[in-house]
């Protein structure tokens, strides 16, 4: 009792004549509706907005004040609870023998109000008394009652003291399922669990990933927001602003001047709004016409966009997708509400003030009886803002709880039946704490075959669907089915959504650009922006090689091996196979080169044989001018096994056949450039060279500098030998079939000893290059050097820098422009003498030539005067 009185003045909830002080039509602020029956039920429901306008003179008592204004669509509760009375009397199986009346006391959307009504209910009479009954019959037994979570905490904090069951039938709010504090309060509403799966399920649907978040500050919108921000983040959408909507107080001037201001300001075109019809009372409120927020707007269940407290224009949430908790149709509820009248209820001064505000009828009881005002007036003809004919989320769940109390009553009353007690009249009159047991266990089947638990282990997730909200050309507001979440279906099948059905006059959703940065499209990747969210980003195009097939892909692809990107970068496509072909332009070029070359060496060699006893064929060996001019034939034919398709026989024999044949053909040029010097050092009297002018020394040195490049060709071969590979980096599209060198050491190895051959060859030839000798071609050969060197030191930086078929096309233009100057360079001369002067080819022209030099030669050695 103490603390009762003591919870009484804290809210400083005033007395009676206080009241009729403070608010004169107090009577008409806190009515109270009833009907007797042998077990009664308590129903509380906000069906006014607590909003003092103005006080007039006590003249006019019918028009004295006017304290509140209709919440019209609230009042389908109040008729979904007495339908249910209505139908539970009439059953002869539930409760028979037994009738349900009800008391209803109106709430309106007030802590200390919500409180006030459950004094009154408690106390029995309109003078509250804390801890005292007046009422002597038709004590409920049990509350229903608690929209919002904030209704049902105020009721249960005093309800709990004498442990009186309360059926919420608002939201489900996980804080209200703890026991400890709440043991007397049972939930009707399915969970919300996976609400937020279904809306960021909607906005990939739709492309959407730069959206605000509208929250009521209580635990219900905290525990939203934070099951959205990490289920958005999983799926790359950011949230653009949070606004957080004070619940305890409705001040229209502070929504528009704080939150609704940011919300038109802010660039997302998508608002996801959380939170039930009376914490979102002050959004309403604020969303007048003028903002002009031209936005699509997300509504999570238990906030009825079409619920207005004043007639404020509805076009602002034109097009409105709304989650709305699916339920099966109750039969008879509508026919039931088409014979609803205040003629029919007189005893309901709910329904009448109803009547009054829905169909402008004249504040005066007598005139609630004229034929334009009662007679033809049918709930059926308000439009949707005024009143809904399809039971609602709300009144589905309190028509449940209202079985859900009759099912218990029933099932106490039949366990006393059978136990056979026979007891005075007042002990059977059931307690409520003797509710809880049945309540907590009850189970059954309503009239729409859904079943019902008050178990909240039991309670399954809830089904949604999802409305388009629309205003027809003449006003009226409709709401379209478009789309299903069904969370327990198989993943794919648990959310759908019909976009012709979509209301897309003034924004076309399925086009709409909700994001924070246009889309990357295919070829281009995202750079994120520092300090920005995810969704914030810059877009780059891909690097070479590299594709982006989908928008907004985070990282580029790499294509395989064997494909390539177009020239937009979002697709592979199979590259083609090349070679340095023989068909190919440049392939039938040095091919021709090759064969040309070859064929006149052959020329050249049958020249020589048939004039093999000439003197300048016999002159500087003439067995050596026939090893060279072999060597030079192999040299320009192994230049065509780097032309055609690679194998890995041509791969083996390209580079160890060219280094092989190069050697015999410079060693060979060597060796007559020391046969040359050695003549002449031999035609000095007493002079010993004489035995090494023999034949087989020069032959023995040409095989002696061969062997040791074979030698290196043959381990190269056997350590790491060229191989059959590909180049898929040199040219675009294409997959290049090449030889490798294996281990470009030992092909280093080999053009090195080669170029050691090479000098060596020059140097001597150049020392030599004007000794009188006869037929001396040391000028020849040393020009041809010059040419071989020079061509060699050309190619090693080209042959680095080339990629693909044109290193081919390099080193076989060196093989065939070194080869072409050591034969054009010594035996061109030679064959010109041979064909166009052969009077030169004679021994006596030689002696000549020989003794002419020789004077030469002392004539610059003699001192001048």
């Amino acid at each position: 009792m103490y603390l009762l009185k003591a919870l009484f003045f804290l809210l400083n909830i005033p007395s009676s004549s206080a009241r009729e002080e403070k608010f004169p039509c107090f009577d008409q602020i806190n009515p109270r509706v009833h009907r007797d029956g042998d077990l009664v039920i308590g129903g509380f429901f906000p069906l006014y907005l607590m909003a003092v306008k103005s006080f007039t003179g006590a003249e006019h008592p019918h028009k004295a004040c006017n304290v509140h204004q209709w919440l019209h669509k609230n009042y389908q509760q109040v008729l979904a609870l007495m339908f249910a009375v209505e139908e539970i009397n009439k059953d002869p199986w539930l409760l028979p023998n037994t009738t349900l009346g009800f008391h209803i006391y109106n709430t309106y959307h007030s802590d200390a109000r919500t409180l006030e009504s459950s004094l009154r209910w408690l106390s029995g009479k309109d003078q509250t008394t804390p801890n005292y009954s007046c009422q002597k019959k038709d004590k409920s037994i049990a509350v229903v009652g608690g929209a919002t979570s904030a209704l049902s905490v105020q009721m249960g904090t005093l309800l709990e003291l004498y442990r009186i069951p309360q059926l919420s039938y608002g939201p489900f709010d996980p804080s209200l399922s703890d026991k400890a504090q709440f043991p007397s309060l049972y939930q009707m509403a399915p969970q919300d669990s996976s609400l937020h799966l279904g809306v960021v399920q909607l906005l990939l649907h739709f492309g959407w990933t730069w959206v605000g978040l509208v929250v009521t500050n209580d635990m219900r919108g905290e525990k939203f927001l934070w099951d959205m921000g990490e289920e958005m983040r999983r799926n790359k959408a950011c949230v653009a602003f949070t606004e957080k909507i004070p619940v305890s107080e409705r001040r229209h001037a502070e929504s528009v001047e704080g939150f609704m201001p940011r919300i038109a300001a802010s660039s997302a075109m998508v608002i996801i709004i959380h939170g039930d019809t009376d914490s979102l009372m002050n959004l309403r409120y604020s969303l007048a016409p003028v903002f002009g927020l031209w936005k699509v707007w997300i509504i999570t269940s238990h906030w009825d966009v079409t619920m207005r407290p004043y007639n404020h224009d509805g076009e602002t949430f034109h097009g409105a997708l709304i989650f709305s908790h699916q339920t099966s149709e109750i039969p008879g509820f509508k026919a039931f509400l088409r014979t609803v009248t205040p003629t029919k209820y007189p005893g309901d001064i709910f329904l009448k003030r109803f009547w009054v505000s829905a169909f402008e009828c004249p504040n005066e009881p007598t005139k609630l009886e004229q034929e334009d005002c009662s007679l033809n007036a049918s709930l059926e003809m308000l439009p949707l803002h005024y009143f809904d004919m399809t039971m609602s989320s709300l009144s589905y769940s309190l028509y449940n709880a209202v079985y859900s109390v009759a099912w218990a009553l029933h099932e106490m009353l039949q366990t006393r039946s059978e136990m056979g007690s026979v007891i005075n009249e007042m002990s059977l009159m059931p307690q409520p704490w003797q509710l809880h047991l049945p309540l907590r266990n009850i189970s059954f089947n309503n009239t729409a075959g859904d079943q019902v638990v008050l178990d909240e282990e039991k309670n399954p997730a809830a089904k949604y669907d999802i409305m388009n909200y629309r205003m027809l050309p003449n006003y009226d507001e409709v709401l379209v089915k478009v789309g299903q979440f069904v969370p327990q279906s198989l993943l794919g099948q648990d959310f759908t959504i019909c976009e012709k059905e979509l209301y897309e006059k003034r924004i076309d959703l399925k086009t709409l650009q909700a994001v924070c940065t246009d889309h990357c499209g295919s070829g281009f990747r995202k750079i994120a922006q520092e300090g920005k969210p995810v969704c914030c980003f810059d877009c780059a195009q891909c690097p070479d090689g590299e594709i982006a097939s989908q928008r907004d892909m985070d990282n580029c692809v790499k294509c395989p091996e064997d494909q390539y990107p177009n020239r937009e970068k979002d697709q592979c496509f199979p590259k083609v196979i090349t070679f340095l072909s023989v068909q190919e332009p440049l392939g039938w070029t040095l091919t021709c080169i090759a064969l040309s070359f070859s064929l006149f060496t052959v020329l050249i060699l049958i020249i020589f044989v048939k004039h093999q006893d000439t003197p300048i064929v016999k002159a500087n060996n003439r067995d050596l001018s026939y090893t060279l001019l072999i060597s030079l034939i192999f040299c320009f034919l192994c230049s065509l096994l780097f032309i055609g398709r690679p194998t890995t026989a041509t791969c083996l024999l390209q580079q160890t056949t060219f280094g092989v044949m190069f050697t015999v053909s410079v060693s060979s040029i060597l060796a007559k450039t020391i046969m040359v010097f050695m003549a002449f050092k031999a035609t000095r009297p007493g002079s010993r060279m004489r035995m090494w002018m023999q034949p087989k020394v020069s032959n023995s040195l040409v095989l002696l500098c061969s062997l040791i490049q074979v030698i290196l060709c043959g381990i190269w071969l056997r350590t790491s030998p060229p191989f059959l590979g590909t180049d898929t980096d040199s040219e675009p599209g294409h997959i290049i079939i090449e030889c490798k060198e294996g281990s470009v050491i030992f092909f280093y190895c080999v053009l090195g000893y080669m170029g050691i051959l090479s000098l060596g060859s020059f140097m001597v030839a150049f020392l030599v290059r004007n000794l009188p000798d006869t037929f001396n071609e040391a000028r020849f050969i040393t020009f041809s050097m010059l040419v071989f060197c020079s061509v060699w030191i050309s190619f090693l930086p080209t042959y680095q820098s080339s990629k693909g078929k044109r290193m081919v096309a390099v080193e076989v233009f060196a093989i065939l422009a070194s080869s072409a100057g050591l034969l054009g360079c010594i035996f061109f001369p030679k064959c010109y003498v041979i064909l166009v002067r052969p009077e030169r080819n004679t021994l006596e022209w030689s002696r000549n030539k020989a003794d002419n030099r020789i004077k030469n030669l002392g004539a610059e050695t003699l001192p001048r005067t």
